[in-house]
C-alpha cells in the first residue's frame, strides 16, 4: 500500500451483527470444495444470532419468527480447512416481517450473499402477527448500510 493511501475496508462494514464458524473436514464434498448446503447453516447461524438479540428486549413466548424464504448467491468456491464470518443487517421491516442480507466472508473475501424474509407468527395461530413499537426499535438498530459493506 502507497504511503497516505487509505485501508480497504471490510466487506463486513456495513454489517452490524456478526457470527462465526469453523469449517468442518466433514462440510466438503467430493470436488473439496464446501458444499452449497452447509452455506445455508452459516446463514441459519447468523439469523438465529439476529433473533436472539430481538428476544433478549422484546421476548414474547407467544410469537415467533419464521423463515419463509431465503435466496443464496454464491460468489467464489470455499476451501477447507479455514473459518467463516458472517455479517447479517436487517434491510426492510414489514407489518409482520423484516428482510435480513447476509454477506459469509472468509479471510476478507465474499464467498456468499444471502437474503431471507422472516415473519413473525403467533405460535398458537401459526398465523402472522404484527410487530410491535419495541420489537420495530430494535430492528431499527440492526440495520446496516448498504455502502459500507458489500
Amino acid at each position: 500500500m502507497s504511503e497516505g493511501a487509505s485501508p480497504m475496508p471490510s466487506p463486513l462494514s456495513g454489517y452490524p451483527m456478526r457470527s462465526y464458524d469453523k469449517l468442518r473436514y466433514a462440510d466438503t464434498d467430493r470436488q473439496g470444495h464446501v458444499n452449497n448446503a452447509v452455506y445455508s447453516t452459516f446463514f441459519e447461524t447468523g439469523r438465529v444470532e439476529l433473533m436472539h438479540q430481538l428476544r433478549q428486549v422484546a421476548a414474547d413466548p407467544a410469537r415467533d419468527f419464521v423463515l419463509a424464504k431465503i435466496t443464496i448467491e454464491y460468489l467464489k468456491e470455499l476451501l477447507w480447512p479455514g473459518d467463516v464470518e458472517v455479517g447479517s443487517r436487517v434491510v426492510r421491516v414489514g407489518t409482520s416481517s423484516i428482510t435480513v442480507e447476509q454477506l459469509l466472508v472468509s479471510e476478507g473475501i465474499p464467498h456468499a450473499r444471502a437474503e431471507s424474509v422472516m415473519v413473525l407468527t403467533d405460535t398458537s395461530t401459526r398465523r402472522s402477527t404484527p410487530l410491535d413499537d419495541l420489537s420495530r426499535s430494535t430492528l431499527d438498530t440492526l440495520r446496516g448500510s448498504a455502502e459500507n459493506g458489500a
